[in-house]
């Protein structure tokens, strides 16, 4: 019995950079300043565990991207694809290599992490769990959730309400409206992105048997249920500037929501898809500084 070896031409630095997939950082960022940013509002902001909490959202976003590469890729439903570079999938690396760099991330997640729980409640280090638990069965093991069509809903939980909740958690000891308020518009900005990338994926997702919301929904109803993400987090910003008109200040992300969604709206497929993504995702990095700028002046004031 022989054995077939096979040959890795490895990855640059640049591109071991792209698996990690930096135009997805702004869902890890956003929540963070939304949180920190209710915390500033009830005057009990802590600039060590926002860094902290800074530091497990980004560590856990890359170790999501490391694993969805690693598993899609040994699955075959990343081997055609519109999206960018995928280390396993495009045979640069051994799929081990990849694997590893996902659960390196988690490692960094998890320590800092832990040092943040100890910090505000023991209690944490088991949302912490889960959160890894829930990055990695995203598409990794037997049964991945994410080809059940719930790949949006994790998102929401989170990268919305878990990250943001939890950043103000730590630093205040306790939620707030606002900061719920906050982290539904974040957790619809953050799965709006992933929906726009699974809404370019559908015919090779549905020919690979991966079978996402987008999948399920069709191609019309995603697209519809796309910019009611961005119209309800647009609402939610205009209702918290109750008793706070500052917080308008994030509807100067509007601008590019509504760049994003033209290529929604207009029908665009497959590879002109992508800017939708990264627009998208600039839109909720900014629309979250605003509200954490919206926040310190109401507390100057």
């Amino acid at each position: 019995m022989t054995t077939v070896s096979r040959d890795y031409p490895g990855a640059t630095p640049a591109q071991w950079l792209e698996g990690a997939r930096p135009h997805t950082w702004a869902n890890a960022f956003a929540p963070v300043l939304a949180g920190t940013a209710a915390a500033v509002l009830a005057e009990q902001a802590d600039l060590l565990r926002a860094v902290l909490a800074g530091l497990v959202s980004w560590a856990l976003i890359v170790g999501v991207n490391y694993a969805n590469d690693y598993s899609d890729g040994i699955r075959g439903t990343d081997d055609d694809r519109s999206g960018p570079l995928r280390l396993t999938g495009s045979g640069l690396v051994p799929p081990k290599q990849v694997k590893y760099a996902a659960f390196a991330s988690f490692a960094v997640a998890g320590v800092a992490g832990v040092i943040l729980s100890l910090l505000s409640a023991w209690w944490l280090i088991l949302v912490g769990a889960a959160c890894i638990a829930g990055a990695w069965f995203y598409t990794g093991g037997k049964n991945p959730y994410g080809y059940r069509g719930l790949g949006e809903v994790a998102v929401f939980i989170f990268f919305g309400l878990v990250a943001v909740l939890g950043t103000e958690f730590t630093q205040t000891g306790a939620v707030s409206w606002r900061g719920l308020g906050m982290a539904v518009a974040v957790g619809a900005l953050s799965s709006s992105v992933n929906l726009a990338n699974n809404l370019r994926d559908i015919p090779t997702d549905a020919e690979t048997g991966k079978i996402t919301l987008a999948v399920r929904l069709g191609d019309a109803r995603t697209r519809q249920l796309w910019i009611g993400l961005i119209v309800a987090a647009v609402f939610l910003t205009i209702a918290m500037a109750v008793g706070n008109l500052a917080t308008l200040l994030g509807l100067i992300a509007v601008p590019l929501f509504v760049l994003a969604a033209r290529p929604v709206m207009g029908g665009a497929k497959g590879k002109a898809l992508i800017p939708v993504l990264g627009m998208t995702g600039r839109g909720m990095l900014l629309w979250s500084i605003a509200m954490l700028i919206g926040a310190l002046l109401n507390s100057a004031a």
